[in-house]
C-alpha cells in the first residue's frame, strides 16, 4: 500500500527536511532568514516554530561563517543542513568548503566524518538579477571529497534530501529553482531510486537527450516535439553529478547511437564536457556521431530579458539533434 501526494518541489524538499528532523535529533538547519521567514523560497517554513530555534537557526549574513560552523557541528556528531539564499551568494564560503569541508575526511584517513548538507538554488528562468540565476555546479564536481546531486522532480526532491542527510560525507544539494513550484506526484512511503543513480525518464530509439536539474523539464519538451517530426529520443535525467551513473546513460547510447547533452552552465570544462567525454570514450563503437553539447554561453549570466537567449531551450536542442541525424 503506497501513500502519495501532489505537490511543488518547495514542499516536498520542506516535507523531506521535516522527515529527517523527526527521525534525528541531530539534524540540525542553518542559514539567513530560514526562521520564522522560512527563507526566501519558503523551504524551511514551519519548521522553527515545530523544532525550535535551536535546531533551525537563523544565521548571520556570513556564509564562510554558516560553512565553518557546520564543519564544527559535524565534529561534533551534529548532522547540519546549510541553505544558501542563492547560487552565486555561495562564492564568500567556496573556501571553506572545497579547502575544509571536502578534505577533512581524507586528511584524517576516514576516521573523521563529515555529514554536511549545503542546500543551493541554483540555475535560471525566474528573471532575476546577477549573482541569482547562476549554475555552479561544475566548481563542486571538480573537488574530490564532495558529492553532488540535483532532483529534478518532486519526488525525488522529498528523498534525496533525506539520503543526502544521512550520507557521511558532504552533499551539495543543488535545487533548480524554477522547479520549485511545478506540482508532481511524491511517494510517501516507497523510494524509486538511491541517491546516486541516473534514470530514464523517457524511452527512445533515435537519440539520448541527457541532462539534469530544470534541463530535464526542457529536454522532455524537446523529446515530444521530436516526436512529431518522426524522430524517437530517449531522455535521462542525471540526478546525480558526482559521481555519475553512466549505466543508464551508456545502455541507451549503445541502443540510439547518438547523444546531446544539456545544461544550463557554460559549455568550456563543464560536466558536459566531462560526460561527453567519457561516453565517447566507452561507446565509442556504438556512436554514429559526435556527443554534442548545448549550454549556456561563455559569458556572465545576462540581465533577466536577455535570459531567453542565454539558456538551452527546446529549439537548440533540437537543433543539436538534427545535426547528430545527420551524420
Amino acid at each position: 500500500m503506497t501513500d502519495t501526494t501532489t505537490m511543488p518541489m518547495s514542499k516536498a524538499l520542506n516535507a523531506g527536511l521535516r522527515a529527517a528532523m523527526q527521525r534525528d535529533d541531530h539534524v540540525l538547519l542553518m542559514g539567513e532568514d530560514i526562521g520564522p521567514l522560512g527563507g526566501v523560497f519558503r523551504i524551511t517554513e514551519g519548521l522553527q516554530a515545530e523544532f525550535g530555534d535551536r535546531r533551525v537557526i537563523d544565521t548571520p549574513l556570513a556564509e564562510s561563517g554558516i560553512i565553518g560552523t557546520a564543519i564544527g557541528l559535524a565534529m561534533g556528531g551534529f548532522r547540519p543542513v546549510c541553505e544558501i539564499q542563492f547560487d552565486g551568494f555561495v562564492y564568500p564560503g567556496f573556501d571553506q568548503i572545497t579547502s575544509q569541508l571536502a578534505k577533512i575526511t581524507n586528511r584524517h584517513e576516514g576516521a573523521m566524518r563529515m555529514p554536511v548538507v549545503i542546500r543551493i538554488p541554483y540555475g535560471g528562468h525566474i528573471g532575476a538579477i546577477e549573482h541569482h540565476q547562476e549554475s555552479p555546479e561544475a566548481y563542486f564536481t571538480h573537488t574530490p571529497g564532495l558529492r553532488v546531486v540535483s532532483p529534478s522532480t518532486p519526488n525525488d526532491a522529498y528523498w534525496m534530501i533525506q539520503d543526502a542527510i544521512l550520507s557521511d560525507d558532504p552533499v551539495i544539494f543543488l535545487e533548480p529553482k524554477s522547479r520549485y513550484w511545478p506540482k508532481g506526484e511524491v511517494d510517501l512511503t516507497s523510494q524509486a531510486l538511491p541517491l546516486h543513480a541516473s534514470r530514464v525518464v523517457r524511452r527512445g530509439t533515435d537519440v539520448t537527450l541527457v541532462g539534469h536539474g530544470a534541463m530535464v523539464a526542457t529536454l522532455l519538451q524537446a523529446a515530444a516535439l521530436a516526436e512529431s517530426e518522426g524522430v524517437s529520443a530517449e531522455v535521462v535525467d542525471l540526478r546525480s553529478l558526482s559521481p555519475v551513473d553512466y549505466g543508464p546513460i551508456l545502455e541507451s547510447v549503445r541502443r540510439t547511437g547518438r547523444m546531446v547533452y544539456a545544461q544550463e552552465a557554460p559549455g568550456f570544462t563543464s560536466l558536459g564536457s566531462e560526460i561527453a567525454a567519457t561516453v565517447a570514450e566507452q561507446a565509442f563503437y556504438a556512436l554514429e556521431a559526435p556527443v554534442l553539447r548545448v549550454s549556456g554561453f561563455d559569458a556572465p549570466f545576462p540581465p533577466a530579458k536577455l535570459e531567453g537567449t542565454y539558456l538551452p531551450d527546446p529549439d537548440r536542442i533540437l537543433e543539436a539533434v538534427d545535426r547528430a541525424l545527420a551524420y
